[in-house]
């Protein structure tokens, strides 16, 4: 579903990334683990969209997503992407209804089937008593579950997720771990993870190591 191909990426004279190769299959989970500075998170934001290779291609079902620019990309990106990072981003003035529907409103889809979506995420996610919390009413872990009903209401093919749970104790890691092993074993959705915490990463359905810029044999 998803293949990257020789990915190369140098931020002044470092090198990060020395051409590295990955494919993701629909409905599994893959942890990308490592030392810091291994180039895990420029990986993930590259395959992401969310940066820009030197060198190499990314093809999301077939397509070149690296080719595709401005406004093309940021629809692409909206429309078959989801992000979750270790700070949620979500807009403070917002309810968790109202952030969570953001995307979908972005895309021009119908207000109230994007709420009505959103609303049934949230409820999936444990928060249907929680929907009209703003961010500063909600706990570290409920804040980061809106972030991921955000990050799914699109219905995007692959959600990209940059250290998601470093910032949250460990019960609600170990609950965000399961929430999303609950969403690719009942919605065949597709992660790519970036991550410390070795116990997410042996919830994975593959782990690859990274080490000097490349994807360590191992």
């Amino acid at each position: 579903m998803l293949t990257a191909k020789n990915i190369v990426k140098s931020y002044g004279n470092l090198q990060v990334l020395k051409g590295v190769s990955l494919d993701i299959n629909k409905g599994e989970i893959v942890s990308i683990i490592g030392s810091s500075g291994a180039g895990k998170s420029t990986l993930l934001h590259i395959i992401g969209t969310l940066d820009f290779p030197d060198a190499g291609e990314i093809l999301l079902d077939g397509q070149r997503v690296d080719l595709l620019k401005g406004k093309k990309l940021a629809a692409f990106r909206n429309r078959h992407m989801g992000f979750v990072f270790q700070f949620h981003h979500l807009l403070p003035e917002f309810t968790a209804l109202e952030n969570v529907c953001i995307p979908g409103w972005l895309a021009g889809k119908k207000k109230k089937e994007t709420e009505a979506r959103a609303k049934a995420l949230l409820t999936t996610l444990g928060l249907k008593d929680r929907i009209e919390n703003k961010p500063n009413a909600l706990s570290g872990g409920e804040q980061q579950r809106v972030a991921v009903a955000r990050a799914l209401i699109n219905e995007p093919d692959i959600v990209f997720a940059d250290e998601p749970t470093g910032n949250l104790d460990s019960q609600n890691a170990r609950e965000l771990h399961r929430l999303f092993v609950q969403l690719r074993d009942e919605h065949s959705q597709t992660f790519l993870i970036v991550t410390h915490n070795e116990e997410l990463a042996q919830m994975s359905n593959r782990i690859l190591h990274m080490k000097d810029g490349k994807i360590a044999d191992v």
